[in-house]
């Protein structure tokens, strides 16, 4: 079996949110499918940063480097590609977005080859996984992040997410916390996600303004996830810090480990690599004996890690990438109960739909 043709395409997806109708976060994709000479096609994906210029890199470099190569032995395939996205030091951006899409489709196509997910094919821990559901969004008021918190645990997620660094500052972040443990009452978790907005001095201030509130974890707290202040931003608060999602490759999450600086390795396959890379972080989280979840909307890529290793935790079920994976696959995965069960199909079990490829295409 040999890679006969590797096309890619972007395109935008826009989300609504349930409960309360209101617009989600609209979502870009760059999808890239491996066609091999057999006819067995396999698609990855990446999204949100320069989408134009990760279809560049794929179409014009890593794409034509991998024309006859086998798909079904990704290491080699990256062996050739490592050089070709950077020549020294560690990808990231663009190159390492690509490289996630290119890995990503080699490893739904050796699924295929196998009759096997891609999940059976890293351990196979589970069918399913526990999920958190990333529900909170600054464009929400008060009233209808509480109402939205209360439709999700009453659906059965023991976990709510929500985004800080309202434009409203630290006290509504604080009030709009208070509305949705008002509305969801004791018995579930609910997490907090900076995305990286704060500087130290403000993370550390907000964890102290949330002093007596149980947060299951702190996401994203600090610019660039700087190792050294979640180190000390942790060691401050004990409030569990999670990172990860944006440039969580392995050597990323050994210099967290180096500062003693997560609770919570939360890598997206869809951003560091691929599945190839997130195995590598997987056995760094095992090594140090922290759990493993997700984040970033990484949908059915991410849950595929969530339910191959162990130490696996929490999935993420984050409503906008739920409704764009709804749109965009024949058979996306299953939600019900607080849990996100993968596809029984082969590789990662979804299929894309033509139409809709062909209407959201930029």
């Amino acid at each position: 079996m040999k890679i006969a043709d590797v096309s890619v395409s972007v395109h935008r997806f826009e989300t609504t949110l349930p409960v309360v109708d209101r617009p989600g976060p609209a979502e870009v994709r760059v999808i890239a499918t491996i066609t091999t000479d057999d006819g067995l096609t396999g698609s990855g994906m990446t999204a949100r940063f320069l989408p134009a210029a990760v279809e560049a890199a794929i179409r014009s470099h890593l794409g034509p480097a991998i024309i006859g190569m086998d798909p079904r032995r990704p290491a080699q395939v990256l062996d050739r590609l490592i050089p070709l996205v950077s020549e020294r030091g560690i990808a990231t951006g663009v190159n390492r977005a690509a490289l996630s899409c290119i890995d990503l489709a080699l490893w739904d196509i050796a699924g295929k080859a196998r009759g096997a997910r891609v999940s059976d094919l890293f351990g196979g821990l589970a069918d399913d996984a526990p999920a958190y559901v990333t529900c909170g969004f600054p464009n929400l008021d008060r009233d209808e992040q509480a109402a939205l918190a209360k439709a999700m645990a009453d659906e059965g997620f023991g976990t709510i997410k929500m985004v800080v660094g309202h434009k409203g500052g630290l006290a509504e972040d604080v009030a709009r916390i208070k509305a949705i443990r008002a509305a969801v009452g004791d018995g579930v978790g609910i997490a907090i996600d900076a995305n990286e907005r704060f500087d130290y001095a403000t993370a550390l201030r907000l964890a102290q303004m949330l002093a007596g509130e149980p947060i299951a974890w702190f996401e994203d707290p600090v610019f660039n996830n700087d190792a050294r202040d979640l180190a000390t931003l942790r060691a401050a608060t004990g409030i569990p810090l999670g990172a990860g999602q944006m440039d969580g490759h392995a050597r990323r999450f050994r210099e967290f480990a180096e500062h003693d600086a997560l609770d919570l390795y939360m890598p997206n396959s869809m951003y560091n690599g691929g599945m190839s890379e997130t195995a590598r972080v997987a056995a760094l989280a095992s090594v140090n004996e922290r759990p493993l979840s997700d984040a970033g909307g990484g949908g059915i890529y991410c849950l595929h890690h969530m339910t191959a290793f162990p130490g696996a935790t929490l999935a993420e079920v984050h409503l906008g990438t739920l409704h764009l994976e709804r749109q965009l696959f024949t058979e996306p995965p299953r939600v019900a109960s607080g849990r996100s069960a993968l596809p029984d199909g082969p590789g990662f079990g979804v299929t894309l739909d033509a139409d809709v490829l062909r209407d959201t295409r930029i």
